[in-house]
């Protein structure tokens, strides 16, 4: 069997190969053989609703009512969030909100505060 990289992402030893790219099938990440050696552009770009480039530990704010699955309340426009963290996927903020736990975000309903 070839040696095959693992994947740069997620570190998976699953990958294979698909033409001149690498793809990893747990986290979906393609790659060329070119790319595995240059590793240095994992850094997330995240915007806020007004296009300001989000950070980790940045403090935000809602600007819309957002619907709480599993909960009876909402989340109000204008609440403040503060030390947030910038993940990969579709919710692409994690942090915890006062009244309401752990949460997960979508950037387009935030601005930097």
């Amino acid at each position: 069997m070839f040696d095959l990289p693992n994947c740069p992402k997620c570190n998976s030893e699953y990958t294979y190969e698909d033409g001149s790219l690498f793809i990893c099938p747990e986290c979906g990440h393609e790659w060329t053989s070119e790319l595995e050696t240059e590793n240095d552009d994992d850094k997330i770009i995240i915007k806020d609703a007004n296009g300001n480039i989000l950070n980790d530990g940045d403090s935000i704010t809602v600007i819309k009512d957002l619907k709480v699955k599993g909960s009876s309340s909402s989340l109000k426009a204008g609440t403040k969030v503060k030390n947030i963290r910038l993940v990969d996927g579709d919710h692409n903020i994690d942090c915890k909100i006062d009244g309401f736990g752990a949460m997960k975000l979508k950037s387009e309903f935030v601005k930097k505060a």
